[in-house]
């Protein structure tokens, strides 16, 4: 694996804000209750599928030191009760761009959704692999 410095891999990083943005729709987080596939090529199961979180145009907020920050996510309602262990985000193409697991890579004040409740993420820090 290669390992940029920190100035070209923040570059790379708000090189994927504009990825994201692409389409004409909006970027989305979309959190499941089932396993998280091996790679973003393996289609989610949408029956596991409990909320879709969406991201406003143009995602990317503000570069830092180390990472970048994207805007925060509207507020969504939760389609379906479930513990949530991955999510996925979408460009506004609808293209699968990552992966993330619940509890590592994403940390959510409680991952227990209860269908009718709301979920949204404030803060979405995007930090160079080290």
């Amino acid at each position: 694996m290669i390992f940029p410095s920190m100035e070209a891999a923040l570059t790379q990083l708000q090189t994927l804000a504009v990825y994201i943005d692409q389409g004409s729709s909006n970027a989305t987080f979309v959190f499941y209750s089932d396993a998280k596939p091996a790679s973003v090529t393996t289609s989610a199961n949408n029956t596991a599928k409990l909320a879709t979180l969406t991201l406003p145009k143009p995602c990317f907020k503000k570069l830092n030191a180390d990472s970048i920050e994207l805007n925060q996510t509207d507020a969504a309602t939760v389609i379906k009760t479930g513990e949530a262990i991955w999510a996925r985000l979408f460009n506004g193409e609808g293209k699968a761009v990552a992966d993330f697991a619940v509890g590592t890579d994403i940390t959510l004040a409680n991952p227990s959704l209860i269908l009718g409740s709301t979920l949204m993420m404030n803060s979405i820090v995007l930090r160079p692999s080290t």
